[in-house]
């Protein structure tokens, strides 16, 4: 097939003009401009948070200096952020809010204990961290503002805690090996749950896994599985961000069985996507395709095209008309969501500047004076307006300049990165994001926590990507992961 290929004058014709317009693209002044590296040690001193921070962490080694802390924990495993990181990625898809709580706690006293014991040590400069922190402060200033505080706390302080353990996460991993393991972690963990959904697929009754779907409209689909997440939707935003990481693993391992390995685990999860019946996982998963080869190589955008044409003919009709039903009004999944977004919007007239608060509770005593058709719902279905809703227009605006300022990162990084499997990982942590922002347009995907922390944690990775060609290799331990 590559001899064919390599002897067509068509194939040969349409690689070199994508390869052309790759060039151009990646030589233009707008990606120049964009993906400009600043020097580090400037953007370091010009940080408005690099002082406060300093002078936090002299005062918290005095503090474990005069208490005697600093030889009471100095082999304890509470001064190991990477292992309690370690631990909440693997088990996050399998445990209750409260056991992700309690991890990002941990976490985050043991990277303090580990600043407080090794004064030499220093924080992990990010630009897009600094977006991060405004946007955690946003929301506790929502919290208190909210039209029902008791009702808003919870949510809101979780939401920030949340966030909080991506600095944590960024700061724990100090090696290769542990930044190699960590993404071994979130592959294996979502192959079993994804290995769960499909033994659902195979061996659950319809009903015992619940609707969600329009039965009058596709009465090919009886089932649609949520493995441990308790929703097909969920399940789906979680695999679109671990798939690219899959796909990452089997174009870099060095090894034979470690590629058929993780070819099996991609195999299992795009599998699972695709009986999740999920139009916005669907959605995603095309858009992470689409980056995650484009940014590879830009001939591959032929390659696209034609695998476009090809699935048309290889995917079930069951799955065929589920995506091509995106948009029909007729589908009532569709109209309730467009329903629901308008009585957002309508809402957000009278509360764009202060937000209503996070969580449910606030939500719903101000959504239902807005609905339209008396549609009732938990949330507006969609992150970016949930996010307005929650922290007003400024928690927003944050938003958008903490994703902006992550795009910007992770391209700059990957523009000027020379080793292979570092720019392969960082293409998936850009791709990751994607897939997951995109399915965002139609769902809340921060409504379930542990997805949250699994997007924070992507986040994180792609700052410690950024660098892994600069880290040290680490201890010989990790290397029989």
């Amino acid at each position: 097939m590559q001899r064919i290929l390599a002897s067509s004058l068509i194939a040969r014709a349409f690689s070199a003009f994508f390869g052309f317009l790759g060039q151009k693209w990646r030589e233009s002044l707008l990606i120049t401009r964009y993906l400009r590296p600043n020097e580090e040690k400037m953007r370091l001193d010009s940080h408005l948070f690099s002082r406060p921070f300093a002078a936090m962490r002299r005062g918290l080694c005095a503090f474990f200096d005069k208490t005697g802390l600093s030889r009471a924990m100095a082999s304890s495993i509470f001064r190991q952020p990477f292992l309690w990181c370690l631990i909440a990625a693997f088990i996050a898809p399998f445990v209750p809010t409260v056991v992700l709580i309690c991890l990002c706690l941990v976490g985050l006293v043991t990277l303090l204990a580990r600043f407080g014991t090794m004064p030499q040590l220093r924080l992990n400069y990010w630009p897009v961290n600094k977006f991060l922190l405004l946007y955690m402060a946003a929301y506790i200033a929502a919290t208190f503002t909210s039209v029902t505080i008791s009702g808003s706390l919870f949510t809101g302080l979780l939401a920030v805690l949340l966030a909080s353990f991506s600095i944590v996460f960024d700061n724990a991993v100090e090696s290769k090996r542990q930044c190699d393991l960590v993404i071994r972690i979130l592959v294996f963990s979502g192959t079993v749950v994804a290995i769960y959904g499909l033994y659902q697929y195979v061996f659950y009754s319809p009903t015992s896994l619940g609707a969600w779907i329009d039965s009058d409209m596709f009465t090919g689909i009886t089932r649609r599985v949520y493995s441990t997440l308790e929703n097909p939707n969920v399940l789906s935003e979680y695999l679109l961000l671990v798939i690219p990481f899959a796909a990452a693993l089997v174009l870099v391992s060095k090894k034979l069985w470690h590629r058929a390995g993780f070819a099996a685990c991609l195999l299992a999860m795009v599998l699972c996507l695709l009986v999740t019946y999920s139009r916005g996982g669907y959605l995603g998963l095309l858009c992470a395709v689409a980056v995650f080869l484009v940014l590879m190589d830009a001939r591959f955008i032929l390659l696209g095209i034609v695998g476009l044409v090809a699935l048309y003919f290889v995917l079930p009709a069951s799955i065929i008309e589920r995506f091509t039903s995106i948009g029909n009004m007729s589908d009532s999944s569709t109209s309730y969501r467009v329903y629901i977004w308008l009585g957002t919007l309508a809402m957000l007239r009278d509360y764009w500047l202060p937000g209503v608060g996070p969580g449910m509770a606030a939500f719903n005593l101000v959504y239902p004076a807005y609905s339209f058709n008396t549609v009732k719902a938990p949330h507006s279905h969609n992150l970016f307006l949930q996010t307005v809703c929650d922290a007003g227009i400024t928690g927003f605006v944050l938003f958008i300049l903490m994703l902006l300022s992550f795009f910007r990162s992770t391209l700059s990084a990957l523009a000027h990165e020379k080793d292979r499997t570092s720019r392969i990982l960082q293409i998936a942590c850009v791709s990751s994001a994607t897939g997951f922002l995109v399915q965002s347009m139609t769902d809340y995907t921060f409504y379930n926590h542990r997805v949250t922390l699994v997007f924070w944690i992507v986040l994180a990775l792609s700052s410690v990507l950024s660098r892994r060609s600069h880290l040290k290799e680490g201890h010989p331990i990790w290397s029989k992961f």
